[in-house]
């Protein structure tokens, strides 16, 4: 994806505007942007939030709609994550389609999709319907995601301010995710599941009459085709190796498990292989080869995939352990929500001390810290060391993701700065979805194998009645619910499951932790960390 602005308007030197958006010409230097560029980067971060919002907000509606729809573990998680991985696989697709037929006309029609998508979810009467309509919201986020990065570029050309709105526009991305149970908890605690869909529909309506009023239109002069084998080689990498693990995790190794991610694989390899050979291709592969580049793009998909992969499974945690209202688990994910946005306060410092690479290594060691006491914190009662846990999760998340977005930026040309734009987009939203996935899938894998080792579950239980227990948590406390069993017997049933959940938590957030270390030395090793003038560029 390109950035190439087209022909600016006249300034007051009467020079044209080298974004070719709303700024100030100086006659020196790259232009400044004027305060309607700052006004249009609150409706591109608002759309931002949203969508952000919109992949975590269903995590506190799981035990409402479960009881409502009652859908297996695996439809549970489907519902979590396809979303995501709609958006991760099409967002380059949608990328090249905005640079040709304009990104703020693609933003705008993706608004409309995306509103008429969440009503559809709000009212949906089963599970594969629900689905369905995440499904569609993952389609019309995809046209509205990667054209949010795409106008900001050309509307802030001066680089320091350019720095501030990306911190901004990333400050939006981490901080929606974070908000999200918040939003959905006080929606939950007097509404019912399908409300969290419907906050979709007036955020996006104020989104499309301010976009219409005060973003610029943009897109590649040159026009170049839409690959389509490409778009389509892209889906089927993605999503077939996520189905591997989902399937392994849920219903073990089998053929099928063996046969998803070899297609996976294959179409990747086929899909790199195509890219490289092509005038105009989807993805620019030789941006890879920049390790500073690689460096950051990896930093980014892995602090967000461990910070998104708990933040689903907590909510859960907060509910059917800790017994928590939906509202009052918002509030103790708070935490995270405040320190996420704090890093527009920090970044510059901690950028400016010690450089791009380790920055965001530190990022991502505080992330580890996070996640560590948040294992440390499930195991014991009391609030404060949760909420301590998951602000330094936030902190070292908003932190790590921030600085590598602007590192992804940075690393190339500007002239290829589109490019690098589209895959630091895609890094996010396929970290968001890996996350839920593998995590989740690690996280269901160890509540099974943890339930089934305690031994609590009689062997004259209801073959119904126990897969509804060993299937999920949120399954557990429905199909418990209903009073098949006597009040002793259920009670000591969902006791075990709960102890079974936790320790699954403790597991999955210490290995999460471990990975966000290796990580961090990656980062630490591979993005340059100039210190002076060097660091803002």
């Amino acid at each position: 994806m390109t950035t190439t602005p087209p022909a600016g308007p006249t300034g007051p030197t009467g020079t044209a505007g080298p974004t070719g958006v709303i700024g100030v010409t100086t006659g020196a230097g790259p232009a400044r942007a004027g305060k309607r560029a700052w006004l249009a980067l609150i409706v591109l971060t608002l759309a931002v939030v949203l969508l952000a919002v919109d992949g975590t907000v269903l995590a506190l509606a799981i035990p409402a709609l479960t009881a409502d729809l009652n859908p297996s573990g695996t439809q549970i998680l489907w519902t979590g994550d396809i979303y995501s991985f709609m958006i991760a696989g099409l967002l380059v697709t949608m990328g090249n389609v905005a640079d040709r037929v304009g990104r703020k006309r693609l933003l705008l029609i993706g608004s409309v999709g995306f509103g008429l998508s969440s009503t559809l979810g709000a009212f949906a009467p089963n599970p594969e319907l629900l689905i369905a309509a995440r499904a569609f919201l993952g389609f019309f986020g995809a046209m509205i995601m990667p054209s949010t990065l795409s106008i900001l570029r050309n509307l802030f050309d001066d680089p320091r301010q350019r720095a501030t709105a990306v911190a901004v526009w990333a400050a939006g991305a981490t901080g929606g995710a974070a908000i999200g149970p918040l939003i959905g908890g006080a929606l939950l605690e007097h509404f019912w599941w399908g409300s969290v869909f419907l906050l979709n529909v007036p955020v996006m309506l104020i989104v499309l009459i301010a976009g219409i009023a005060l973003l610029p239109e943009s897109r590649n002069p040159a026009g170049n085709r839409i690959d389509l084998p490409s778009a389509a080689l892209s889906v089927l990498t993605i999503v077939p190796i996520v189905y591997a693990i989902k399937h392994l995790a849920g219903s073990g190794f089998d053929a099928s498990v063996v046969l998803t991610a070899v297609i996976g694989l294959i179409a990747g390899a086929v899909f790199v292989r195509r890219q490289r050979r092509l005038t105009h291709p989807l993805v620019d592969v030789s941006l890879f080869k920049v390790p500073a580049f690689a460096g950051a793009v990896a930093a980014e998909t892995i602090a967000i995939f461990a910070f998104i992969g708990l933040l689903f499974f907590f909510s859960q945690y907060l509910q059917l352990v800790r017994g928590l209202s939906p509202l009052q688990a918002g509030l103790i994910e708070l935490p995270a929500t405040l320190a996420s946005m704090a890093v527009i306060a920090i970044a510059g410092f901690v950028l400016g001390r010690f450089g791009r690479g380790r920055a965001i290594a530190i990022g991502m060691l505080t992330s580890a810290l996070g996640l560590g006491l948040l294992a440390a914190a499930e195991g014991v009662s009391g609030y404060l060391l949760l909420c301590v846990a998951i602000a330094v999760c936030g902190l070292g998340a908003g932190l790590s993701t921030t600085l590598a977005t602007d590192a992804v930026v940075s690393a190339v040309p500007k002239e290829r700065a589109g490019a690098a734009s589209s895959v630091s987009e895609t890094a996010y939203e396929l970290g968001v979805a890996l996350g839920i996935a593998v995590l989740g899938s690690l996280q269901v894998a160890l509540y099974r194998a943890n339930l089934e080792g305690s031994g609590a579950l009689p062997a004259t239980l209801p073959d119904g009645l126990r897969t509804a227990i060993e299937d999920s948590l949120a399954g557990a406390a429905a199909a418990l619910g209903r009073g098949s069993l006597d009040t002793t017997a259920a009670t000591g049933i969902m006791a075990a499951a709960q102890h079974a959940f936790t320790e699954a938590m403790q597991v999955t957030s210490v290995i999460a932790a471990l990975l966000l270390v290796v990580s961090a030395i990656v980062a630490w090793r591979t993005i340059p960390s100039p210190l002076g003038k060097d660091t803002a560029r």
